[in-house]
């Protein structure tokens, strides 16, 4: 990454087309002048008076599903800045695809950003950081931000102290639209999209509303009936699927999915197969490497999904160590066999002593009771002796 400012045009691209406009900003494809490597200049109006959160975090990421920033300058009425694209990207699998969103999400969430505007445009690498902010407790955010479609519905009702599961939302928006081919919620205004919000997942509870926004102050809503999911996509939708989208669409931001456990769903488990490869027969690139670090206080199940070459290594060793361990198991078997029948027979040894002191004890009582029985004879008899020479 170049931090180099430069106040003129720079003279080191050459724009060659328009790729995209919106609303605080428009897109081009460019060329390095030098290298002809292709290359995204995004121009970006700046306004004196607010800083450029863009810029200072895109400095600070540093991930394989997001767009490098390579470079940036400044000119006198604009500022620009240029981002690496790969150019041709491969198809993938929809669920490869879809594997990076909750990954990324995950990174944001780690690094206490949200990216706060997901939409298709914006993938397969995250790109478009003009609304990210980086969050800071008891701090206010603004409510009114992100595409309206991928708009969660805590944003809808004004909440401004709202957390990265609002990304977990617009996720679970977009992998509903891959399905689908078209958003699934489609609002005219705000009030309309949380109609078809609701029309799809039933009127929100009191409790619901306020896990939402405590402070919202809400009509009375129309009364709505949650729809089965099935219902709402194709027929050859996946099971896994459906299930992953009904858990990142929740009312209660606190029990969406998290990023780690959505990667861990078993939508992705065709990506952890060693034999799964892409549509052009190549491998698939290394989804599985989370550190531990990242896993700490996942459970075991989760983290066993989340490294399975680990745990392939692990099974292979086992396999590969089986003779050596039932040769074990056997000498452990014996061993304990052996001392088994030592135990016992110590058992019988004890119990054998046991009965001959007994016996013994037995013996001594009868002489101690006889010797008793003598003496009272003999103190029967000096009784006798004594009254006779007294009467005498």
């Amino acid at each position: 990454m170049s931090n180099s400012k430069i106040t003129h045009s720079s003279p080191k691209y050459r724009a060659t087309k328009k790729i995209a406009k919106g609303t605080f900003g428009i897109v081009y494809q460019a060329c390095v002048i030098q290298t002809n490597e292709i290359v995204a200049i995004k121009k970006v109006l700046q306004d004196p008076n607010y800083k450029n959160r863009e810029l200072s975090i895109m400095k600070l990421l540093d991930h394989f599903n997001i767009v490098k920033m390579n470079d940036f300058f400044y000119t006198t009425d604009n500022n620009c800045r240029s981002k690496h694209s790969e150019k041709n990207k491969q198809d993938v699998y929809l669920n490869l695809v879809l594997e990076h969103i909750p990954q990324t999400i995950h990174y944001f969430s780690k690094q206490f950003f949200q990216q706060r505007k997901q939409i298709p445009l914006t993938w397969i690498k995250l790109c478009d950081f003009g609304s990210a902010k980086i969050l800071i407790k008891g701090e206010p955010n603004i409510a009114y931000i992100c595409s309206r479609f991928y708009r969660a519905p805590e944003l809808i009702l004004g909440s401004t102290d709202y957390t990265t599961s609002i990304d977990l939302w617009s996720c679970g928006c977009i992998i509903a639209e891959l399905f689908i081919g078209k958003p699934l919620f489609v609002g005219e205004n705000s009030m309309m999209q949380f109609l078809e919000i609701i029309r799809v997942l039933g009127t929100p509870t009191k409790k619901q509303i306020e896990k939402m926004n405590p402070n919202s102050i809400t009509s009375r809503l129309p009364q709505f009936t949650k729809q089965k999911f099935s219902k709402i996509f194709p027929k050859d939708t996946p099971n896994e699927a459906i299930d992953l989208i009904s858990k990142l669409l929740k009312y209660s931001p606190q029990k969406r999915i998290h990023p780690l456990p959505a990667c861990a769903h078993s939508f992705f488990d065709d990506l952890r197969d060693p034999n799964s490869r892409l549509p052009n027969g190549n491998a698939l690139p290394p989804l599985f490497n989370f550190t531990e670090q990242e896993t700490k206080g996942l459970s075991d199940e989760i983290i066993l999904k989340l490294n399975p070459q680990k745990n392939s290594l692990s099974n292979n060793f086992q396999q590969k160590d089986n003779s050596n361990e039932l040769e074990k198991l056997k000498g452990n078997i014996i061993q304990e066999t052996q001392n088994n029948h030592k135990i016992i027979e110590k058992e019988n040894n004890h119990k054998k002593n046991e009965k001959e002191n007994e016996k013994e004890k037995e013996k001594e009582k009868e002489k101690e009771k006889s010797k008793n029985s003598n003496q009272k004879i003999q103190q029967k008899k000096k009784k006798g002796f004594f009254a006779f020479f007294r009467k005498k």
